[in-house]
């Protein structure tokens, strides 16, 4: 039942649309900027020039292509107008990879940052709590200087006065 009115205007010309992955194209098109970037592909392209101009004007001389070669300079225009496409949209995938990477290694940095500022935080409320507590050292020095005030005392305590020459209370008289 999807019949067009006549009485409204229609969108113009009907589009195809293909359904393409756009990630698949850019795979392919990274694999091929590859492949151009490679020694190889020079060296075949250097193979396909050579063989190309000893057939047209060496032994065989078929002359499919004479001397300026204007099938030959066609070919590589072709090429290069795929390739420079294929290229940016290798090194625009590229960027966008880059990108990614670039907002995660933001996001651990500042993930990192985070948690080397609480660390710092709790490193400080330890070192305060620490100094607040007591240590060995600081426990064994005051229990020898509460040893050594109670030896003085109890020697103090079994000696007698100074001025006395007898002890207190022995019933003898006091010249």
């Amino acid at each position: 039942m999807n019949q067009r009115r006549l009485d409204t205007p229609s969108d113009g010309r009907r589009r195809f649309s293909a359904n393409i992955d756009a990630d698949v194209i850019g795979v392919y098109a990274e694999r091929v900027a590859r492949f151009l970037g490679t020694g190889a592909y020079l060296a075949i392209q250097t193979v396909i020039v050579i063989v190309w101009i000893a057939l047209n004007i060496g032994v065989f001389a078929w002359g499919w292509d004479p001397y300026p070669f204007i099938l030959l300079n066609l070919a590589f225009s072709t090429q290069a107008a795929y390739a420079a496409p294929l290229i940016l949209l290798a090194q625009n995938r590229q960027e966008n990879r880059d990108k990614v990477s670039l907002d995660e290694d933001r996001r651990r940095a500042a993930q990192t940052k985070a948690d080397t500022e609480f660390l710092a935080r709790e490193l400080a409320a330890v070192r305060l709590a620490v100094g607040e507590t007591v240590t060995r050292d600081y426990l064994r020095r005051e229990l020898d200087d509460l040893l050594d005030d109670l030896v003085e005392r109890l020697a103090a305590a079994q000696t007698p006065p100074a001025g006395d020459d007898q002890p207190s209370g022995s019933g003898r008289d006091h010249r």
